[in-house]
């Protein structure tokens, strides 16, 4: 006896009432980086900076006296951990802009421009993937609006998958806007 499966129901993510538009609600960690301004990767720096710096200036005023080898290992893990908050904080700052918690104008038009070019050459929207459509579901919800609690549980989106939490159908209309302009300019 044969069962046949049942096809599972998409339920659309929530959307959340943000200040500005949302762009992606599971951005991939690609992304994030591609469209991270130059001013979240100099907070990333100046937050990086400031665990090593921080140890020096209080070496400075209050000595801690651990002898010759003893400080060395203490810059080198305030460097590591400097390191990793800023990277952390660069993708946080990044990340808020997909969700549209704060000012995204820039990056609107960087994600227009790039679907928009993808739906020209016939590539899929947000990359291929290797997983099943019920897995790309799974790492979807797990990793969805991850961002907001990057600084508790570093959790990122490393999977492509279809499920973002906006109409596709703008990018496909933009694009046949400008097919028609190219073929009516020719």
């Amino acid at each position: 006896m044969t069962t046949q499966q049942q096809p599972r129901p998409y339920v659309p993510s929530k959307t959340l009432d943000t200040p500005y538009p949302l762009i992606d609600n599971d951005p991939h960690l690609k992304r994030v980086i591609r469209y991270a301004r130059p001013s979240d990767y100099l907070a990333g720096a100046a937050l990086g900076a400031s665990g090593p710096g921080l140890m020096l200036l209080w070496e400075r005023v209050a000595p801690s006296h651990v002898g010759k080898g003893g400080f060395p290992p203490i810059m080198r893990l305030a460097g590591a951990l400097g390191l990793v908050g800023g990277f952390l904080y660069c993708c946080e700052r990044s990340t808020m802009r997909f969700y549209g918690f704060r000012e995204n104008k820039r990056e609107m038009e960087m994600d227009m421009r790039e679907m928009v070019d993808k739906v020209k050459k016939g590539e899929p929207l947000y990359g291929k993937s290797s997983l099943s459509p019920h897995m790309q579901g799974v790492a979807s919800r797990n990793s969805r609006y991850s961002g907001v609690w990057l600084h508790v549980l570093p959790w990122f989106n490393l999977v492509n998958h279809e499920q973002h939490g906006v109409d596709t159908a703008k990018y496909y209309q933009q694009a046949e806007r400008e097919l028609e302009a190219e073929r009516t300019k020719s």
